[in-house]
């Protein structure tokens, strides 16, 4: 059975302690080790992914930063992430999971939406928010994600649109992402993929309202 095993975490929590690239040189096994394992977990991740998606491609983030431009000069990322970019240009959103001790979470939705697919969403929304907040408030969606969209916000309206409008705490929003936590504990448990799998399926409404969205125009015409 596939998991992620408790020394490729441990390694992890060794790297955060020791950041540094003598320590890393010293350690490269147990790091290649820990890589295996977890290129061994994204790919039954992707696997599982296929049998009620269609994903085009995944890549594994690099563990080693660029700290060219950052004032944080430690040259590793002390996690695993990855993301799954579903198929075709009528698909839209994509997947994400990070790996990381204490802060593990996986993700889905649209982070940084160009401007024209922004207004789309805004568009909509100002139009009629019942169908998202729909989506938003099912068990399902509760139980994974408790029911919310992150991302980052304007403080107030964007040009164009009302400041008093009912839907305006979504017409703020500059990305619409969910996520869901997971324990060091649920990490490295048996049920791990399940469960990610689990929440990846709660998306699938989000993600297929967004996809006709983004499709169409403001009259429900594909514009593909």
């Amino acid at each position: 059975m596939i998991q992620f095993d408790k020394k490729s975490l441990q390694f992890l929590k060794d790297l955060k302690e020791n950041n540094n690239r003598e320590w890393f040189t010293e350690h490269k096994k147990e790091f290649t080790k820990a890589q295996n394992n977890a290129k061994e977990v994204y790919a039954a991740i992707r696997e599982k992914l296929e049998t009620h998606d269609e994903i085009e491609a995944f890549k594994l983030f690099r563990i080693y930063r660029d700290v060219r431009f950052s004032k944080d000069k430690t040259p590793f990322q002390p996690h695993f992430a990855g993301s799954f970019s579903r198929k075709g240009a009528h698909l839209r959103g994509g997947y994400y999971l990070r790996i990381r001790p204490g802060e593990s979470f996986l993700a889905g939705g649209f982070w940084e939406p160009n401007k024209e697919d922004l207004l789309r969403i805004r568009k909509e929304f100002e139009i009629d928010d019942s169908e998202i907040r729909a989506i938003i408030s099912d068990k399902n969606f509760i139980k994974y994600f408790e029911g919310k969209l992150e991302g980052e916000e304007l403080k107030t309206a964007p040009k164009g649109f009302e400041k008093e409008h009912p839907a305006i705490d979504l017409i703020r929003k500059k990305g619409f992402i969910a996520i869901r936590k997971f324990t060091d504990q649920e990490v490295i448990s048996d049920n791990f993929l399940e469960e990610v799998e689990a929440s990846y399926k709660a998306l699938r409404p989000f993600f297929d309202y967004m996809s006709d969205v983004l499709t169409t125009n403001l009259n429900g015409e594909s514009i593909l």
